[in-house]
């Protein structure tokens, strides 16, 4: 069973008012025509794009950006970044707050996520991870040099693989040690030497008078209530995504040192009352 973190005190209430459910329709149905109109459209794509192009996705993640950027803009949360995302193949890893980051880290750039096996059998998230190319893997020791392969082939393409080192989902306010488990593979010595990595940070500030914990989706928190919660807030509030300067894994020593160095960057854009 995946680990998850525990907070020492309650979630934010979920209770929804008539004018709540009012505003949870009038933004579930445009938000639902654009993530499975878009999602109908990049598998139409995608049966060109695949025979043609293999693991080359010149077209659908256009289409996945596009899809993910105006979801802020239905919702009506604020989106704004800075810094520069890194340019060509590499590996990326941010600090994991909600179900939200998949939007906020595919709405500026190009990126495919790194996920565990179980979250391929999800209704709704695992089919659409599955459609946008989303890296399966098993936390097992035994694979590890399968996922190296894996790897190897997706950077090859031009792809950046994003992870989340925590391991699991925050209530946004902290970051967690991250985990250098994952980080070993990237030591690989047809990885290492021309690889290069990006740290990111996912800064979120609720609305305004609610609970500073707003949009974190953590525990045992179920999804759909925390969706419907979003979708009913009278007024929203913003997420900011700070992109760290990229950094070489060869300039590393070891796995545990590069977990260090990008968990330093990431607390570091994680600003108390921003």
């Amino acid at each position: 069973m995946a680990e998850t973190w525990q907070s020492k005190s309650a979630p934010p209430d979920c209770r929804l008012s008539g004018l709540g459910w009012l505003r949870v329709v009038l933004r579930a149905i445009p938000l639902s025509v654009l993530v499975f109109g878009g999602l109908l459209i990049l598998l139409a794509v995608r049966l060109v794009e695949r025979p043609l192009c293999g693991l080359g996705r010149p077209v659908t993640p256009y289409i996945t950006q596009f899809v993910c950027r105006m979801s802020f803009v239905v919702l009506g949360i604020r989106y704004t970044s800075e810094g520069a995302p890194m340019a060509g193949a590499g590996a990326v890893v941010a600090n994991h707050t909600s179900w939200l980051d998949i939007f906020a880290l595919n709405a500026r750039k190009r990126i495919y996520f790194v996920s565990k096996a179980e979250v391929a059998r999800w209704p709704g998230i695992g089919w659409l991870a599955r459609a946008t190319g989303t890296v399966f893997i098993r936390r097992d020791r035994s694979e590890v040099q399968s996922q190296i392969a894996v790897f190897r082939d997706r950077l090859a393409a031009g792809h950046k693989l994003l992870f989340f080192p925590e391991g699991t989902s925050t209530d946004g306010l902290q970051v967690l040690p991250f985990k250098p488990a994952l980080f070993a593979a990237f030591f690989d010595p047809s990885l290492r030497q021309t690889l290069h990595m990006q740290a990111v940070t996912l800064q979120y500030h609720a609305p305004a008078g609610a609970d500073p914990r707003f949009y974190g989706w953590w525990g045992d928190m179920d999804f759909a209530p925390h969706l419907l919660a979003t979708l009913a807030a009278a007024k929203q509030g913003g997420v900011h995504v700070i992109y760290h300067a990229p950094v070489q894994v060869a300039d590393y020593s070891d796995r545990k040192a590069l977990a260090r160095a990008m968990e330093d960057q990431v607390r570091a854009g994680l600003k108390p009352g921003f």
